[in-house]
């Protein structure tokens, strides 16, 4: 039987995990595979599926745990679309995989293609049972699979097989000063940069707080990002409160989020990733890939990313102190890196080797 492979995401939010796995699905199709997306109905990623020209199946939102009934008409549909492969990368839609594959069976291979790390361990009878009905878990780092596997009792298949990035985008990029220019910034300062929503989780403040700390004052920082959608601007008040009260109107510039990151990252000497733990920072390979260092939390997957200290530098997760003595660092010891080493770092993250990899881990080839 020919393979048709099924990308379900229940998912109403829109965010990293649902534009890797939208993305996911645009590779393997233009590859020639056949693909089919399952999602809910007006949900975001609903929206965005056929802007990705992939064919999609309207669901009803099933309850994370124990949907016999949403089961049953997700039994029928893969049924009925002769759909060989599932493939997930929520934990929300985990439950309802393994009720599908306890009906369907050795017929149908479901995969979990995870995004998030593991808080707690996940040994217990229910989540053994549950994980028994994945056929393969596909890890993006070497930390997440020893995670797995040191934290629960799952015994299948388990890979490492990254999250892909179209790196033809960062080709062909314009100098730092063109990228200056473009968003306002001064031409001979070096500059510190740190992208994402204006939100305690991203570390705008840490990053501030840092640069007040400072010994060397001789840098800027650039926040691009907005407040999230919905939900106030208490933060970016405060923000701007900092700054204002600690006299850095000067040096830091605030920019409006831009689909165009990669003028972002061509402006900035060193992209600052300040949340606590990232599992997979994609805007940590977007950098590299431009050829720009990363300054990042010594927690998550980042120092996996940069292999310790060849793409950046790393500081204690959450500590300003930590953070400003590196930017010190950077500057009294005028730190740099070499940025075609670092573009051939991201070459691993590239979205053809990505989907040869999962090409073999899926029996396609």
């Amino acid at each position: 039987m020919k393979a048709k492979l099924g990308y379900l995401c229940s998912s109403e939010s829109w965010g990293g995990l649902e534009m890797n796995h939208l993305r996911n699905a645009q590779w393997m199709q233009e590859r020639g595979h056949e693909v089919v997306f399952i999602c809910v109905e007006g949900s975001p990623i609903h929206r965005n599926a056929s802007t990705f020209g992939l064919n999609t199946i309207l669901i009803d939102k099933h309850k994370k745990y124990y949907d016999f009934k949403k089961a049953r008409v997700l039994v029928k549909v893969i049924g009925t679309e002769s759909i060989t492969h599932l493939i997930i990368r929520s934990t929300y839609d985990m439950s309802i995989l393994a009720s599908v594959k306890r009906k369907i069976g050795s017929k149908l291979h479901t995969s979990y293609f995870m995004e998030m790390q593991l808080g707690v361990k996940k040994t217990n009878l229910l989540h053994t049972l549950r994980f028994k009905q994945i056929d393969l878990w596909s890890c993006p780092l070497n930390w997440l699979e020893h995670q797995v596997k040191t934290m629960t009792r799952y015994s299948n298949k388990t890979l490492v097989i990254p999250s892909g990035l179209d790196l033809s985008q960062f080709e062909n990029q314009p100098k730092k000063e063109v990228s200056r220019d473009a968003l306002n910034l001064p031409k001979e300062k070096l500059i510190f940069g740190l992208i994402g929503r204006f939100d305690p989780q991203k570390g705008q403040l840490l990053l501030l707080s840092a640069m007040k700390l400072a010994k060397n004052t001789n840098f800027d920082i650039v926040l691009l990002g907005e407040a999230t959608l919905n939900e106030g601007h208490g933060y970016s008040d405060e923000m701007n409160q900092f700054i204002s009260s600690n006299g850095l109107t000067s040096r830091v510039h605030i920019r409006p989020f831009r689909k165009d990151t990669s003028t972002f990252y061509n402006a900035v000497d060193f992209l600052v990733m300040a949340t606590k733990a990232e599992t997979f920072g994609m805007v940590t390979i977007e950098a590299l890939a431009c050829g720009t260092p990363v300054l990042g939390s010594n927690a998550g997957g980042t120092p996996e990313i940069l292999q310790e200290d060849k793409g950046g530098l790393l500081f204690e997760p959450l500590n300003p102190k930590s953070l400003a003595d590196q930017i010190d660092k950077i500057i009294s010891e005028k730190i740099q890196f070499d940025s075609n080493s670092l573009k051939e770092m991201a070459r691993t993250y590239d979205h053809r080797a990505v989907c040869t990899r999962v090409e073999k881990a899926l029996n396609l080839v």
